[in-house]
C-alpha cells in the first residue's frame, strides 16, 4: 500500500509511519516540523520512508505532493493541538485544524485518493458531557477553540464524502500517551508527568487533580488507524479505552512503578477551556473496525517510562 503521513514527524504520526514500514508499506511524510522531529522519522526514513517539509495550509504544495506521490491513503494527523494556544488565538487554530484539512481533501479529492484517515479528538468535542464514557451520538460542546476546530474539520470530511464520493472516517481519539511525546512541548499529562518524573521533578495537577481522562497508549492508536485504513466504514469513530482514570490516580500509578515517594503533587489554578470528566465510549470502533484497545495503563505506562531511558 501506498500512503502519505501529514504530521508524521509527530509523535502519534511517526509511531503510525515506523507501523506502516515494518509492514512493508511505501510511505510518504508530510510535515513543517514546528513541533515534529526528524529524529523521530531516523528508522523509517533509513527503510525507505520519505520526508517533505511543509505546511498543510499550502494547497498548492499539498495537491503537488498527493498528485505525484498517488497514494492509497492519507492518514491525516497534522494539526495545531495546544489547548492554550487555541484559546489565545482561536483564528490561527481554525487556519491550520480547518483549513489545512480542506487543503488535505481537496488534494485528496483531485488525485483520486481511495481512503482519508482524519485524527479528530473525542474529550475536546464533547465537553463536560453528561453520560460518561460518551458515544459518538453526543451532541458536540467544546470548551475551547481546539475542540470546535477539529469538529468543524470532521464535518469537512463528512461534506467530501456526500459531495464527492471520497472515503473518510475520523477518529476521535482520547488521551494518547506513550513514546515520543514531547513532555516539554504541547504534550499531554502523561508526557508531562514522565519527564517530570525522569528529571526528579515534581508533578503539577491544575486543580484538584480529580479530572479524569481516558489514557490510550499511541500503539493502540496506531492499529486503530491500520484497521480504519483498511475499512470502508464513514463516519466519526471514539478512540479510547472507556476508562476514566484521575490526575492524582495517574501520580499515584506512576509513583508506584518508579518507586518514587517524593512524586507528590503540586496544585495550580484550573486552566480556562479544560473538560473535567472525559472518557469516550469505544463500542463502535470494535463493531465497525474490528479494533479494541490492548495495552493497560501500568503496562503502557511503563512503556513511556522505559522509553525516557
Amino acid at each position: 500500500m501506498k500512503a502519505i503521513v501529514t504530521g508524521g514527524a509527530g509523535f502519534i504520526g511517526s509511531n503510525l509511519v515506523d507501523a506502516l514500514v515494518e509492514r512493508g508499506d511505501d510511505v510518504e511524510v508530510l510535515d513543517d516540523l514546528s513541533t515534529g522531529r526528524p529524529g523521530n522519522l531516523e528508522g523509517a526514513l533509513s527503510r525507505g520512508a520519505v520526508l517533505h517539509e511543509g505546511d498543510v495550509r499550502d494547497a498548492a504544495r499539498v495537491a503537488a505532493l498527493v498528485a505525484g506521490a498517488a497514494p492509497d491513503v492519507i492518514f491525516h494527523l497534522a494539526a495545531q493541538i495546544d489547548v492554550r494556544r487555541a484559546v489565545a488565538d482561536p483564528a490561527f487554530d481554525a487556519d491550520v485544524n480547518v483549513a489545512g484539512t480542506i487543503s488535505v481533501l481537496e488534494a485528496a479529492r483531485r488525485a483520486g485518493v481511495a481512503r482519508l484517515v482524519y485524527s479528530s479528538t473525542g474529550g475536546a468535542i464533547y465537553g463536560d458531557a453528561a453520560s460518561i464514557p460518551t458515544g459518538e451520538d453526543t451532541a458536540p460542546a467544546p470548551l475551547a477553540p481546539y475542540g470546535q476546530s477539529k469538529h468543524a474539520a470532521e464535518g469537512y470530511c463528512g461534506l467530501y464524502a456526500r459531495l464527492y464520493g471520497l472515503s473518510t472516517v475520523s477518529l476521535r481519539y482520547a488521551n494518547v500517551y506513550g513514546p515520543r511525546q514531547d513532555p516539554h512541548g504541547e504534550g499531554g499529562v502523561v508526557a508531562i508527568f514522565c519527564g517530570k518524573l525522569a528529571e526528579g521533578g515534581r508533578p503539577v495537577a491544575f486543580g484538584d487533580g480529580r479530572q479524569t481522562r481516558d489514557y490510550t497508549y499511541v500503539g493502540d492508536i496506531v492499529a486503530a488507524n491500520l484497521a480504519a485504513a483498511g475499512s470502508d466504514w464513514a463516519g466519526a469513530c471514539n478512540v479510547g479505552t472507556g476508562t476514566e482514570t484521575t490526575v492524582l490516580e495517574l501520580a499515584a500509578a506512576l509513583r508506584e512503578l518508579d518507586g518514587a515517594r517524593g512524586f507528590e503533587l503540586e496544585h495550580a489554578p484550573e486552566r480556562p477551556g479544560e473538560v473535567h470528566r472525559s472518557a469516550v465510549d469505544p463500542s463502535l470502533a470494535r463493531e465497525a473496525l474490528g479494533w479494541e484497545a490492548r495495552v493497560a495503563l501500568p503496562e503502557g505506562l511503563r512503556r513511556t517510562l522505559a522509553s525516557l531511558g
